[in-house]
């Protein structure tokens, strides 16, 4: 029986992978986000990877309205439900620091609204007992840095609901996991300074996959940002905070 995978922020180069993946493996697909025609081309390059099924739905974390269609596309498939949020805005720190109506678009892009649409989501998920959640949190959630702290602060709080969630829906057979990638190829890294070891989305999809399989609750996508915040985290905060990383 095939598994349906609703997958958040489909138009992004690693969902995109992701469900390319995912539908190598024969599964459904949901693709959801803002950009319609891409979504839809989206949904048409899956089906001939392999997908069960593949259809395109409108998802804007700003608006609750498109959640509800969602849903209830995804309560019609037999099976298991599974989701995948890779949902997120990160607007440059300084644009943000001139204009702060962009953090409370920032924070409902990747925290208010994800967590909105998976607090409807879960009981269907409970009611089956089966299924994963996949969420992409960042390593910038693990520290707070000169450079993007509001977009930290929404990764770091969507981890934390995460890692509640992993907590309630595990009683149900449900798997949630927690995807801390480091600088990944995409058009929200593009022209940024200091990237370096940049991952390919492709590589974050085959890990993610593999993470799945065994059960993981956390990981750092390549392993080694595990070790390299694991050493940010443990600088004193009188030295943190003169620095520029």
């Amino acid at each position: 029986m095939s598994e349906t995978w609703v997958i958040l922020g489909a138009s992004s180069a690693m969902a995109r992978a992701f469900a390319r993946k995912v539908s190598a493996e024969g599964c459904r697909v949901i693709l959801t986000g803002r950009d319609m025609p891409d979504l839809k081309q989206n949904a048409t390059d899956c089906a001939l990877r392999g997908a069960a099924d593949a259809v395109a739905m409108k998802f804007d974390a700003r608006d609750p309205k498109t959640f509800d269609p969602i849903i209830e596309a995804a309560a019609t498939q037999t099976g298991a439900l599974n989701v995948a949020v890779f949902v997120s805005s990160m607007p440059e720190q300084s644009l943000i620091d001139e204009n702060p109506s962009l953090a409370a678009e920032t924070i409902q892009d990747g925290f208010t609204g994800p967590i909105q649409f998976m607090h409807a989501f879960a009981p269907l998920m409970e009611e089956r007992e089966s299924g994963a959640v996949v969420g992409i949190a960042s390593v910038a959630g693990d520290r707070g840095r000169i450079g993007n702290y509001v977009y930290g602060a929404t990764k770091a709080g969507f981890a934390t609901y995460l890692s509640g969630l992993r907590n309630r829906l595990a009683r149900k057979n449900v798997h949630v996991l927690t995807v801390k990638p480091g600088f990944v190829d995409t058009p929200m890294t593009w022209g940024l300074d200091g990237l370096f070891l940049v991952a390919s989305p492709e590589m974050v999809a085959d890990t993610i996959w593999k993470a799945l399989g065994k059960k993981r609750n956390t990981i750092y996508v390549p392993f080694f940002w595990r070790y390299i915040m694991l050493i940010i985290k443990h600088i004193p905060e009188s030295i943190f905070k003169k620095m520029s990383i």
